[in-house]
């Protein structure tokens, strides 16, 4: 079966309903990338929550080892990591629960795919959050 992505208006669905976003694999490095979206999404008011084991706060966020050590409901599980550790990120993801798997951009994994789905999440993935939520869910000024 060929992985396909939800529809634009599913994924504004699901970025409008979002609560708390886990970010797997944030660096506390401001010029990176993961850095750089997680704090944009912050700044348009979504909840963001580290997952790097090397930091103890990132975005004036508390920062977990993993995501069984977040101890609060997670919406998204988006993934800054390489392809290869994908499916045990969203194994992961499962065990807590979490409704949406997101691999951010050039990130693909069809086993961790597979996994979110047997799951009962939706796999996002080869997309930017924060290009999704820019294109969807335009500011009014």
């Amino acid at each position: 079966m060929t992985f396909t992505n939800p529809s634009r208006e599913e994924i504004k669905e699901i970025l409008a309903s979002a609560g708390n976003i886990a970010v797997v694999g944030l660096s506390d490095k401001p010029d990176r990338t993961s850095y750089m979206v997680s704090q944009a999404m912050q700044s348009r008011g979504y909840r963001i929550i580290p997952v790097n084991p090397g930091a103890d706060t990132i975005l004036g966020e508390k920062s977990y080892p993993d995501l069984k050590s977040v101890p609060e409901p997670v919406d998204i599980v988006n993934v800054f990591r390489r392809s290869e550790y994908c499916a045990d990120v969203a194994r992961e993801a499962a065990e807590i629960g979490a409704k949406v798997l997101w691999l951010q951009l050039g990130i693909v994994n069809e086993e961790a795919a597979q996994i979110g789905e047997e799951h009962g999440m939706i796999v996002i993935m080869d997309r930017c959050i924060k290009v999704e939520d820019s294109i969807l869910q335009p500011r009014t000024i």
